[in-house]
């Protein structure tokens, strides 16, 4: 009698066929939820979407928003992950931290307050406690916030990676330049230039005509103008002719009596 051979003994199972029991069983695992539970978790998302937008991001800075949204998410990460773990059960709203992200911001401290935690006392010192019946706002509140920062992030990512493109598009494009589009950059540039030395020369050459101008018309006037003698010009007190050294005529008839 003839062995059998592998495909008689071990039949070959498609991949398709594995993922529908996988899900099949998964579904099985999972208790289904009514419709009246249904329809309240998606008011309890609703309610922490209007909690982010408008409560905590309309009245706050994008970035005083961002950083107390993370502050949210690792407190209810944290508690997520170690429920039973005291130091994560309750915050203090002195603490440096938290009154930067939660205190100050307007509309975290709701966000925390609806995740669970509670305002309490402990030996005259105010905290926050998490109330472990609020489990289930805690898994909705920390799914939305994750949900906003992811598509906060992505978005950011996009608009960076975009504004590098841009600039490496600019780059290039002033790479590919051709020389003789350069070169008449360069003589546009050297025309204005020398068209402007033009212009500074000839206001420069009218500047000295009328310099010259002003000059010639004073020297012209100076030169019109006679000098006025002062009296007794032309005469020297105490001196006499040689006229006067000259003996007086004597009369005639005077010469002939002698």
């Amino acid at each position: 009698m003839s062995s059998p051979t592998p495909s008689q003994s071990a039949p070959t199972i498609s991949p398709e066929a594995l993922a529908e029991a996988a899900e099949r069983r998964t579904r099985q695992a999972t208790p289904q939820l009514s419709a009246a539970q249904l329809a309240a978790e998606h008011e309890r998302r609703q309610k922490f979407r209007r909690l982010i937008d408008p409560g905590i991001t309309r009245p706050n800075s994008k970035e005083r928003a961002m950083s107390s949204m993370k502050t949210l998410l690792m407190i209810a990460e944290n508690l997520l992950r170690e429920p039973d773990n005291p130091k994560y059960q309750q915050f203090k709203p002195t603490n440096t931290i938290i009154k930067r992200d939660l205190v100050d911001p307007k509309g975290a401290l709701e966000f925390a307050i609806e995740l669970g935690f509670r305002p309490e006392v402990q030996n005259f010192q105010p905290y926050y406690t998490f109330h472990k019946q609020h489990m289930d706002s805690l898994r909705t509140g920390a799914a939305i916030l994750k949900e906003y920062l992811d598509l906060e992030i992505e978005k950011q990512e996009r608009a960076d990676r975009a504004k590098k493109s841009e600039k490496e598009a600019r780059e290039a494009a002033a790479a590919k330049a051709s020389p003789s589009a350069r070169s008449r950059g360069f003589m546009r540039t050297k025309i204005m230039r020398d068209e402007l030395e033009k212009e500074q020369r000839a206001a420069r050459a009218v500047v000295a005509a009328n310099r010259a101008a002003a000059a010639a018309s004073q020297a012209a006037r100076e030169s019109a103008t006679p000098e006025t003698p002062m009296p007794g010009s032309g005469h020297v007190l105490g001196l006499t002719t040689a006229d006067d050294d000259e003996p007086p005529a004597y009369d005639n008839a005077n010469t002939n009596s002698d």
